[in-house]
């Protein structure tokens, strides 16, 4: 047969008109990555689905574009379900391209044969099976419009086996490119808008709160013109983190349920509770970011500012501005700005001395964690060796669990719009260092760093090969504790013992990297940190950076110190 004019064909120019240049994806469905191949679409080969799928999230996260993965029908797509979940949870456009079982085999019993629909459903905004050819470029379209529409999110297709194999249909009247998001901006109504602008200008004690809706949008810029304009402190969900210069005087960082001993914000949590009106921008109000809804002010009134209806008042009652956060916050700006803000830049230098003085004595109570010479070495140490050598362009990835928090609290946004990717939908462990993978196709130029724990790490072990094949250079520390921090920790403070999961069989990180063909180093006193991150920085390639971490080192998680 003439494999020169498919169905795949199809797709792959489908996939170019909606500017996808590449693809996360193992051999099948292999006629779409040879088809893809012809036209100059790059191939990103996982080791596994999972992984792949993470890849493709954090791919669309830092580019504005769709990120592609495909898998084979069966256990290969179920490996899908955990990074659709995740892009799901928190507004991340990704299409997955399944092959499924060819057409006159359906519920005959087939290889790998599954009800992939059901499956996908609960984790995707949309998913649809291709039965005619004819139809092809009608549900691709129809797909990348329901990732990029709306709150972006996954969508699948399926694809039979034989119907990639047909003859391409009729050239299509379709021209439309829809692999960029948010694909339809939107504004709230005007006296919306007018009432909002009212009530921040006339309030005591306004405070901003920042979740990941202001990355999807693109809106870091009209945040950080609002903050200024109108003299508003700002503080973000870890989600958020980046969406603001944390350096600015009217920054706190990052605040959540991160307040316990040692937090970034600690000292800067009255600021949230004692506020009189709240501004969320893209933000879940989810149970991390609010201290399990303990942390917002009961008495205040709040604005939300989204773009799924769903979310605005979901836990907090809230005056309603439904639309793209980019629009909402410029218009938003525009007309506070031809009101009387006498009130609010009277009150910013007590503001700026309040922020300050919080940091302060941050600062302060971390300084004998972050200058610490003890071995083994104190996370605190680690991200301070890390954030002295971050750049603007810099991107920061951590894993779910610890890192995530260590990196929250420890690392500081050099300007609006920096990027720190981390897991927060699911919140589950082996995302991080795909992620990085994923990030580094996006961003060729900058450093990227990855931050990941042991026990976050053995999830995804395989992908060094992957880095090393691709040429996809991350500095790679991994948080070598022995053990799985969080759940130790917190069966200890909650039952006074742990399970027999939660500590590990030594592990040389480091030497694992070197047989992939990476670079590996291991570190054990933190004065050998500085130099292992510069050579790292120096590198051609990946380097993993194997750290061993005290394993008594508590991250600030307020429920440490309340039960």
């Amino acid at each position: 047969m003439d494999y020169r004019d498919t169905v795949a064909h199809r797709i792959a120019q489908g996939l170019q008109r909606h500017g996808v240049t590449c693809l996360f994806g193992q051999s099948l469905p292999s006629m779409v990555h040879l088809a893809a191949r012809e036209l100059g679409l790059q191939q990103i080969a996982y080791r596994q689905e999972n992984t792949g799928g993470y890849m493709a999230d954090a791919y669309a996260r830092l580019t504005g574009k769709v990120g592609v993965v495909t898998a084979q029908n069966g256990p290969a797509a179920a490996l899908l379900v955990a990074p659709l979940m995740e892009a799901l949870k928190v507004s991340v456009p990704v299409i997955a391209l399944v092959q499924d079982v060819a057409r006159d085999q359906t519920d005959r019993n087939a290889f790998q044969e599954i009800d992939h629909e059901s499956m996908f459903r609960p984790c995707s905004k949309w998913v649809r099976r291709v039965t005619d050819a004819r139809r092809i470029d009608d549900y691709l379209d129809m797909a990348f419009v329901a990732a990029t529409s709306g709150r972006p999110g996954p969508a699948v297709l399926m694809l039979p086996a034989d119907l990639l194999l047909e003859p391409a249909p009729p050239a299509s009247h379709r021209a439309a490119s829809l692999g960029h998001y948010p694909l339809d901006r939107a504004l709230p109504g005007s006296a919306d808008l007018d009432a909002a602008a009212a009530l921040l200008a006339g309030a005591e004690r306004p405070v901003v709160i920042a979740g990941g809706g202001v990355h999807l949008s693109g809106a870091s810029a009209e945040l950080a013109r609002l903050q200024e304009a109108a003299s508003l402190p700002v503080a973000t969900t870890v989600m958020g983190k980046g969406s603001v210069d944390e350096r600015h005087p009217l920054s706190l960082g990052v605040v959540s349920y991160f307040t316990g001993p040692n937090g970034g914000a600690r000292y800067l949590k009255q600021m949230v509770t004692g506020a009189d009106v709240v501004l969320l921008v893209g933000n879940r109000t989810n149970q991390n970011g609010t201290d399990s809804w303990k942390l917002y002010p009961e008495g205040a009134k709040f604005i939300h500012i989204d773009v799924a209806p769903e979310e605005v008042g979901r836990n907090y009652e809230a005056m309603r501005l439904i639309g793209d956060a980019r629009l909402t916050l410029a218009a938003l700006t525009e007309r506070l700005e031809t009101l009387d803000l006498g009130k609010r830049h009277a009150a910013r230098a007590d503001v700026e001395a309040t922020i300050r003085q919080g940091q302060q004595q941050h600062v302060r109570e971390v300084a004998r964690l972050v200058e610490s010479d003890a071995a083994p070495v104190r996370p605190e140490r680690i991200m301070a060796e890390i954030d002295s050598r971050l750049q603007g362009d810099s991107v920061v990835v951590a894993d779910a669990s610890y890192s995530s928090i260590w990196i929250a609290n420890y690392l500081k946004s050099r300007r609006a719009g920096m990027r720190f990717l981390t897991p927060r939908g699911l919140a589950g462990l082996g995302w991080g260092f795909p992620m990085a993978l994923g990030a580094r196709v996006a961003q060729p130029e900058g450093h990227i760093f990855c931050v990941v724990g042991d026990g976050g790490f053995a999830h995804a072990w395989a992908e060094l090969e992957t880095a090393v094949r691709m040429k996809l250079k991350v500095v790679l520390v991994v948080l070598n504790n022995g053990i799985l921090g969080y759940q130790k920790h917190a069966e200890n403070v909650k039952f006074g013992a742990f399970t027999d999961a939660c500590e590990f069989a030594p592990v040389d990180h480091a030497a694992l990297a070197r047989a992939t063909g990476a670079h590996g180093v291991r570190v054990e006193q933190p004065g050998e940190l500085g130099a292992a991150l510069d050579e790292a920085l120096a590198a051609d390639g990946v380097t993993l950076i194997d750290v061993v971490t005290d394993p008594d080192a508590f991250p600030p998680v307020s429920w440490y110190e309340v039960v």
